[in-house]
């Protein structure tokens, strides 16, 4: 039996996608020169003073009303105080006791169940810089400095401790990274750093109620380093504790090389940061007639389309969780299917060629050339028999490199079937004549052989001939009628 529960609280930092940082106009663009989206503000400069981002204030509500915060009316900002050499203030604004939102939730679905996590706060709060180390001669190694993520306004969502396995605490960092997409206030990009994952974990004897020792595990921007760290954390708390050891309260890091996580400092309480309210910054007020103004700007959540795609659609489970991956994928199912009335073959066509496709192109739906206007159209062309399924596929590829319409394609390059029953039929006795084996196969009751049939009539038609009147002719020559 299972001797202890785990128990792991997540704070997820996500980078908010505004044209300037938080307290000062700089622009931020990830990969440019090192210290290139910088000023006298966010580089921390003696006789400069922040100025609240209204926009960030605007996400971080946005974020909040998403998932079901209640928004605070009065909020401030705080001083966090710590010394790193990527903080070039030496402290960093943050929110402490009066964040912007407080006791949402989230909810997703995991192990075919519904599950619901309790986000204790959502806040607003400055990024960091960023450590660059770099060999320069020999074995010597020197590090620097590139602080132009400092000052990017940084969403921090922190949910109480009540998820109960790794794989349980990837699936509502999932769901989080979905919303925040959804709702336009952050990329999400972890392979850029916009989203990171800290989780806090701890074990406690199973029937227990008093939470464990915790450890820290620090910026996952990835959701299998990010597994890989809490199974691999979970062993090693066990360990300690099945051979009478006491876990440590401390901040790990996990090397992806190795597999485990290592010491990197103790774990820092409130206290140690010696948090007061930021003086040359004012209070935040939130206007109920302004939360009356953003609440209908938030579009259908991820969770909800699924369940409207299934319900209205027809679809399953697992073709709308694929199809919903994503807003603009979402977006573009949602309006083929309008537009065509075929929700069961759009979904066939977009998880198939379409992404086989975008795939290949290394590009995202939004900057594809074939728009819902191409699917629904190019499924009329199938439905009335105009081409085949086989030819569709080639008038996709043309679609999707050229951004021509279907029926263009179809019509430039002469690809529609071939429905004159007396030309198939003369192509059908062409074929049977040159190939009496196959055929003598068929009359003696072998009957898969008229697949090697059909596929020389198709050929010799250049797939241009209706495959159903290939096979009611080649039948009916065949069967001698």
């Amino acid at each position: 039996m299972q001797k202890y529960e785990t128990v792991i609280g997540l704070e997820i930092h996500a980078e908010l996608c505004t044209k300037s940082k938080l307290f000062c106009h700089c622009a931020y663009t990830f990969g440019a020169a090192a210290n290139d989206c910088t000023c006298p503000v966010c580089l921390g400069m003696p006789g400069t003073l922040p100025v609240i981002n209204k926009r960030a204030v605007e996400f971080a509500v946005r974020a909040g009303l998403a998932m079901d915060c209640d928004i605070t009316s009065h909020s401030k900002f705080d001083r966090k105080n710590y010394f790193y050499p990527d903080l070039p203030k030496n402290y960093q604004i943050s929110q402490y006791d009066m964040p912007l939102c407080q006791n949402g939730q989230v909810t997703f679905d995991f192990n075919g169940e519904r599950r619901t996590v309790t986000l204790r706060r959502i806040h607003l709060e400055e990024d960091t810089g960023k450590s660059v180390h770099a060999e320069i001669t020999g074995d010597a190694t020197r590090s620097f400095m590139d602080f132009n993520r400092a000052g990017v306004p940084l969403l921090e969502l922190v949910s109480e401790p009540e998820i109960h396995s790794p794989e349980e605490a990837v699936a509502y960092c999932r769901a989080v990274k979905e919303i925040l997409e959804y709702i336009g206030v952050s990329d999400c990009n972890m392979e850029e750093g916009s989203l990171r994952c800290e989780p806090n974990l701890s074990l406690r004897p199973m029937g227990s109620q008093e939470l464990g020792t915790r450890t820290e595990i620090k910026n996952k921007n990835s959701f299998q380093e990010l597994l890989d760290a809490m199974q691999y954390e979970v062993q090693r708390q066990t360990r300690i504790l099945d051979t009478g050891g006491e876990v440590v309260q401390e901040t790990l890091l996990f090397d992806a090389s190795t597999g485990k996580t290592a010491a990197m400092r103790g774990k820092e309480e409130a206290d140690d940061y010696r948090y007061f309210p930021e003086p040359d910054l004012v209070h935040v007020q939130i206007d109920a007639d302004w939360l009356d103004e953003l609440q209908p700007m938030l579009p259908e959540l991820p969770a909800a389309r699924r369940e409207r795609f299934i319900a209205d659609y027809g679809i399953s489970t697992e073709n709308a969780e694929f199809l919903t991956a994503t807003r603009p994928l979402a977006d573009f199912y949602d309006e083929a299917a309008r537009l065509s009335g075929e929700p069961t073959a759009c979904a066939n066509w977009i998880m198939g060629d379409i992404s086989r496709l975008l795939n290949a192109a290394e590009i995202d739906i939004p900057d594809a050339k074939v728009t819902p206007a191409h699917l629904s159209e190019l499924i009329q062309l199938i439905n009335d028999a105009t081409i085949s399924g086989k030819i569709a596929k080639t008038v996709l590829d043309d679609a999707f490199e050229t951004g021509k319409m279907p029926k263009e394609i179809v019509k430039e390059k002469g690809l529609s079937q071939i429905t004159d029953t007396s030309e198939i039929e003369a192509i059908v006795m062409q074929v049977v004549e040159e190939h009496p084996g196959p055929a003598q196969d068929y009359r003696d009751g072998k009957k898969k052989a008229i697949g090697f049939l059909v596929g020389q009539v198709m050929r010799a038609t250049r797939g241009k001939a209706n495959p159903q009147l290939v096979n009611q002719i080649l039948t009916r020559v065949l069967s001698g009628e």
